[in-house]
């Protein structure tokens, strides 16, 4: 191990913010030396992790996600907590750039010096978190936060990939809106250990009421994500801070009712991580093979020409990637 990887391990541990960053930084690099690098970095500061409480937030597009893990963080804060936020900027398809400003819309949180805001541009992920935010998850950990919340994109189908990573998904949704359920699809509703109607105050108040007993009305309808836990659904406002303390409670209770389940959720997300990254490599061993690229390309071009069926096309460039290995 280099002197340097050494020092930044240890300066991370010590819960120093310039090393935190450092640290995320080389852990999202694409380079293949940072990567080796980044791995042995994780492997010294693992048994350090584990300790924080992981929380995903996320919510349609005006719901108030950045205000409201705002007002959540520093109410975390003012009750000793240091708070780690993970804010998942959408990227261009195009460019492949990102807005990444979170730390805008959180001028208070970011200037606590118990917060540590990260934004990270989401790229081609699916379900809007950025490539590394489990190791960056851990990484935050080691340095001493004790929450760690990761806000994504927004709701989709594709939301699955931050609630396989957290130990608890919290939905925000929105009254006032015309739809009530917007956004509410059921494979969300679901995922969701809480839902949270956000900007519970007047004049909305009456509105966010009704849109709480439609939910949990739709919640009778979805199949339950544990047997002994029932989906809450609260009225809260980053506004006016209500409802805030009521959600922090609820997640330690879920928590500490089923110490085990944590445990057991965390050991299958270990695991679902494994066989993710797994598919990453192969895909890095594709990409490194000058013909097996060709090949695709090819197949590329005759599946466009509408010269040969895409599963056909598929099954002779794995025949020829068996062969290779």
């Amino acid at each position: 191990m280099s002197q340097s990887l050494q020092t930044l391990a240890e300066s991370l541990l010590t819960g120093k913010r310039r090393a935190l960053a450092k640290a995320i930084t080389l852990v999202e690099s694409s380079r293949t030396e940072d990567t080796a690098r980044a791995q042995e970095l994780l492997n010294i500061i693992l048994p350090q992790t584990g300790k924080a409480r992981r929380i995903g937030i996320t919510g349609v597009p005006g719901v108030g996600k950045s205000t409201f893990i705002e007002a959540f963080g520093l109410m975390l804060i003012e009750q000793g907590l240091k708070v780690a936020v993970l804010a998942i900027d959408p990227s261009s398809e195009r460019t492949g750039g990102s807005i990444l400003g979170d730390k805008t819309r959180m001028l208070e949180l970011s200037r606590s010096e118990a917060a540590f805001i990260r934004p990270s541009p989401a790229g081609k992920t699916l379900g809007g978190v950025a490539r590394r935010t489990r190791e960056t998850m851990l990484l935050c950990e080691a340095a001493g936060f004790d929450v760690v919340l990761v806000e994504t994109v927004g709701v989709g189908q594709s939301e699955t990939a931050v609630a396989a990573m957290v130990d608890f998904f919290l939905v925000l949704a929105l009254a006032g809106a015309g739809d009530e359920l917007q956004g509410m699809k059921r494979g969300i509703m679901e995922l969701a250990d809480a839902i949270a109607i956000n900007k519970a105050e007047e004049p909305y108040l009456q509105a966010a009421e009704r849109a709480a007993q439609q939910i949990r009305n739709a919640l009778h309808f979805s199949a339950p994500k544990y047997d002994d836990w029932q989906v809450p659904v609260l009225l809260c406002s980053a506004l006016t801070q209500s409802g805030l303390a009521e959600i922090w409670t609820m997640i330690q209770q879920f928590a500490s009712e089923r110490p085990e389940r944590i445990r057991g959720l965390r050991r299958s997300q270990s695991v679902r991580w494994m066989q993710e990254t797994v598919s990453d490599g192969l895909r890095r061993l594709v990409e490194k093979n000058e013909e097996l690229r060709a090949l695709r390309k090819d197949l590329e071009q005759q599946v466009f020409a509408e010269e040969l069926p895409p599963t056909l096309a598929a099954m002779r460039f794995l025949e020829a990637f068996e062969r290779r290995t």
